[in-house]
């Protein structure tokens, strides 16, 4: 007998509202955990015999899907002996994964299953057509087997003979039904149904609001036509798994290998891609993402963006969803402090293929799933839901998101887009009738938001001020109120904090010169009696050796003009670059390394969270930096409220946006000794 579980109030009305389309997920993983079967397969049969509250049915139905799956099911270790009894009866059913590929040479199509290990079995070119699918990775099915020892090919022995595919799926698409079953639940209860229809128990104190809105976002690629997310996060934390085990309309590419013919189109046969055939693509290890054909990710970049691709003299269109999924490592504070989020995909990806990306799921967020975190209570047949999901990309409701609130300036074309797509898909999924709250529909716009405004952050740090616009924000159409939406990585780790810092401190922006790269430094000198040496501390790079020279050097020939009136040979001087960016250099830091020599002497620390930007000749001439709106982006964004910068660079102010502008004080100076006075505030 199976183990007794205290029913409750959503497993009451889980049963009364869908009967015979609801099971207990237990016993979904416990015949897991003896057949190596997806998922959905197991709960099809499940769903046949184990849809009941009674326990003794539920024990007799057990009875009959573990009898199907030993008889039908093959094991690797009984594939002779299955072979044996095709050839023993007249016809022979069984359940495998069957795919089917044309042999060019033979001019005829040839069928394997994946289990049995068999290939070359004939099958008749009206399944091939009747199952588009069985050319594109396969589909799981209820298969009759015929064999016939007559039959020679090429002379060669040829007799498994496929007489009958029946795909593991549910007809049934009855949505008048479903919604108005949906109705008896309220959002929260259906919501909770969902989770545990997808295995977990949503009563555990781990699933917050906030991670079931997560797992909702994974299945918003099933319900929505055309839509791209992308997962990062810890190995182990389920991200494969729902594309993998909930639907047999998803094909999962495992380690990202595929070709352009695999994915859009067979210009030799005219046989159509994966995008083509499927609901939702999904790239596992998405690191490895890999094509053959060097086209294959402009052609990518082009279908995500409409959901057509042109190969050969004809514009193709298509309706799947692309999703990637992968593995990053690190503290994520320290990578959106150093680097980017996108850090660990191809590098053939740039900021035009991610901008085509709806949301970016935060997998850091989740944890490694325990036991206890699993449910034993009632959810929805997966292969039902599977063609719930499936009627459900029929319809849309992107216009939703606008209905109440309007969306801010920041929010560009594609912004919008995304929003109004994710959007779109919770509603589906959580309120598949349309009806929905203001307040409902407030918390699913805010979530878009951050899960779009996460791309935007990204390519903000990689392709610079083109991506400037981030400040995502609604406005109530009744009170105008308007919204900001934060992205949570994002805040509260500024590399330039409130608070003074001690004299000789100075925050600088340098330039990486083996990239061009931007980085943060923290400049701090140190004055302790001793004979006026400079001691450099840490590995320096060279051009910032040069720049502590040149400052030492103008410091000692204007102790006078700085009001000095100490013997700084009476001093050893130590200086320190922090380097807060993780950068090799930090070339045109002169001026900052000056100040700092200055704030240390004279014991006065510089104004709270300045930067100084600045190259500068022995003789004190001031030189124009490089790249003035892209520093001053950076000064921002990491917590600077002041920036000083070379009068030379005055021109250069019309290119910086007006919201840089008016986030960050900016003074010029024309000296390096004006610029110590503007620093310390002389």
């Amino acid at each position: 007998m199976p183990d007794t579980i205290q029913l409750d109030a959503i497993d009451h009305l889980a049963t009364e509202a869908f009967p015979g389309m609801v099971v207990r997920k237990d016993l979904l993983r416990r015949m897991r955990s003896s057949f190596g079967v997806p998922a959905f397969v197991i709960e099809f049969l499940l769903g046949k015999y184990c849809a009941s509250t009674d326990e003794r049915e539920i024990d007799e139905g057990l009875g009959f899907v573990r009898e199907t799956l030993a008889s039908k099911y093959v094991k690797p270790d009984q594939r002779e002996s299955v072979k044996s009894l095709i050839k023993q009866h007249s016809t022979y059913e069984v359940i495998d994964k069957v795919s089917v590929k044309l042999v060019e040479t033979h001019d005829k199509y040839w069928a394997s299953l994946s289990n049995l290990n068999l290939d070359f079995i004939n099958i008749d070119d009206r399944l091939v057509k009747e199952h588009e699918r069985l050319l594109m990775g396969g589909v799981w099915a209820e298969i009759t087997l015929r064999y016939d020892e007559t039959f020679i090919f090429k002379n060669q022995n040829r007799p498994f003979f496929i007489e009958a595919i029946r795909p593991i799926q549910v007809s049934n698409r009855n949505m008048d039904g479903f919604k108005a079953a949906r109705r008896r639940f309220t959002r929260d209860q259906w919501l909770d149904l969902l989770m545990r229809s997808m295995g977990y128990e949503p009563m555990h104190p781990y699933y917050t609001q906030r991670r079931k809105l997560h797992y909702m976002l994974r299945l918003v690629p099933f319900v929505e036509r055309n839509f791209n997310s992308v997962e990062l996060g810890p190995r182990g934390t389920g991200k494969s798994f729902v594309y993998q085990q909930m639907s047999p309309y998803c094909h999962l590419v495992s380690g990202g290998q595929t070709t352009t013919a695999q994915m859009f189109v067979n210009l030799s046969s005219g046989q159509r891609g994966l995008v083509c055939l499927w609901d939702v693509v999904a790239f596992d290890e998405a690191a490895g993402i890999n094509f053959s054909d060097k086209s294959g990710i402009n052609i990518m970049k082009g279908y995500m963006e409409d959901g057509a691709f042109s190969r050969g003299r004809d514009i193709i269109s298509a309706e799947g969803s692309v999703v990637f999924v992968g593995n990053i490592d690190g503290d994520i504070p320290t990578i959106v402090r150093t680097s980017h989020l996108f850090h660990p995909m191809p590098r053939e990806m740039d900021t035009a293929f991610y901008d085509r990306i709806h949301a970016y799921i935060p997998g850091w967020e989740f944890q490694k799933t325990h036991d206890d975190a699993y449910t034993s209570h009632f959810g929805l047949v997966t292969d039902f839901l599977a063609e719930v999901f499936r009627e459900m990309r029929k319809s849309s409701y992107t216009d939703y998101a606008e209905r109440h609130f309007r969306l801010g300036s920041h929010l560009g074309g594609r912004d919008q887009k995304a929003v109004r797509k994710i959007v779109s898909g919770l509603v589906k999924l959580l309120h598949p009738d349309g009806e929905v709250t203001k307040a409902e529909l407030c918390e699913y716009l805010e979530y878009a938001m951050e899960m779009r405004r996460r791309v935007k952050e990204q390519l903000k740090k990689m392709g610079g001020l083109e991506y400037w616009n981030t400040s995502f924000s609604h406005v109530d159409r009744e009170t105008g109120q308007e919204t900001f939406v934060t992205v949570p990585e994002m805040g509260g780790g500024n590399l330039i904090p409130e608070g003074q810092q001690s004299p000789g401190s100075v925050y600088t922006i340098g330039t990486d010169a083996s990239d061009h790269r931007l980085a943060i430094f923290l400049l701090q000198a140190q004055a302790n009696p001793g004979s006026g040496r400079i001691i450099p501390l840490g590995n320096l790079s060279r051009s910032m050796r040069e720049g502590i020279k040149t400052a030492d050097a103008y410091l000692r020939a204007n102790l006078r003009n700085l009001g000095i009136s100490r013997d700084i040979n009476s001093y050893d001087i130590s200086l320190q670059a922090i380097n807060l960016s993780q950068a090799k250099e930090g070339g045109e830091t002169a001026v900052a390394f000056f100040i700092s020599l200055v704030s240390s002497i004279l014991e006065k620390p510089v104004l709270e969270r300045t930067v100084v930007l600045g190259e500068m000749s022995v003789q004190g001439l001031v030189l124009k930096v490089s790249a003035l709106p892209e520093r001053m982006q950076l000064a921002v964004e990491s917590g600077a409220k002041r920036i000083l910068i070379p009068s030379e660079n005055k021109r250069d102010l019309a290119d910086v946006p007006d919201a840089i502008l008016t986030a960050i004080q900016w003074q010029f100076y024309d000296t390096p000794t004006r610029a110590v006075m503007m620093a310390v505030g002389l």
